[in-house]
């Protein structure tokens, strides 16, 4: 009878959260707590009525030793569960969210009271231990409703730094989805081996991952078309092959004509 009633229990205390409250973890969480209150409470009320309270409290006092030895054996399980409450009442983060966390970058999946399941980029799913996740850095790049390119690039020390600057907040500006809101900012870095070196930055409204990629690529794309427009060269590695080297063979021994080497 009791198991009965826990049911329409915890269909009322769901109902009556959901007022309250969007967060399915912590709803669930209450409801399973109030039903276990209740049952618990109807235990004591039906051993009352049969005259065995007495004996169930002694019952239970003997058993604290085994209590201890069962509690040791639960403290992970228990700390897990604690932990995602502690997020869940945090609102560390929320399902569809992209995190960066023990070495795992992908979006939520999925937030229990034991674990947090992740999805990689590239498709495997990761089972988080609740513990691990809350105690390790971990970084949400969608909490904040933003993401920041940093697109570094290099020009030649003959061409016009202040002619480039310009160039290249135009091209950004001019053909990057970016958020507007937000101020493009263009910076020099240092002195290269062979370059001048930049980084460029600008903003995006839209924090997945394949709207930064995008507007990345856009980014470098923008930047080659208008550096190829104004003359204003990206220096790449060059190799010089010395064939005079002592005890080589000489380029133009190697470039004879066949037939005469023939002869």
């Amino acid at each position: 009878m009791a198991v009965f009633l826990s049911r329409y229990v915890r269909k009322y205390i769901t109902k009556l959260i959901g007022r309250f409250s969007n967060n399915l973890t912590i709803n669930s969480l209450i409801s399973n707590i109030a039903t276990a209150a209740f049952l618990l409470i109807m235990l004591f009320i039906v051993l009352g009525i049969l005259g065995l309270d007495t004996a169930l409290t002694s019952l239970l006092a003997g058993a604290g030793v085994v209590g201890l030895a069962v509690g040791l054996a639960v403290q992970d399980p228990l700390m897990n569960v604690f932990s995602g409450i502690l997020m869940s009442t945090k609102s560390l983060y929320n399902v569809g969210d992209l995190v960066e966390t023990n070495g795992y970058f992908g979006i939520i999946e999925a937030v229990n009271l034991r674990s947090t399941i992740l999805r990689k980029l590239t498709g495997e799913m990761v089972l988080l231990p609740n513990t691990s996740v809350i105690q390790s850095p971990l970084i949400n790049y969608s909490a904040s409703g933003l993401r920041r390119i940093d697109l570094s690039c290099g020009i030649s020390y003959g061409d016009d730094l202040e002619k480039v600057k310009a160039v290249t907040l135009k091209a950004i500006t001019s053909h990057v989805d970016y958020d507007n809101n937000r101020p493009v900012e263009f910076f020099y870095e240092s002195f290269g081996d062979s370059s001048i070196n930049f980084i460029v930055r600008y903003w995006l409204s839209e924090t997945s991952q394949k709207s930064w990629l995008e507007a990345r690529s856009q980014g470098i794309m923008a930047l080659k078309a208008a550096f190829d427009q104004n003359d204003i060269m990206i220096p790449f590695p060059i190799r010089t092959l010395d064939f005079g080297i002592k005890g080589g063979e000489k380029l133009d021994s190697m470039l004879k004509p066949a037939g005469l080497q023939n002869d």
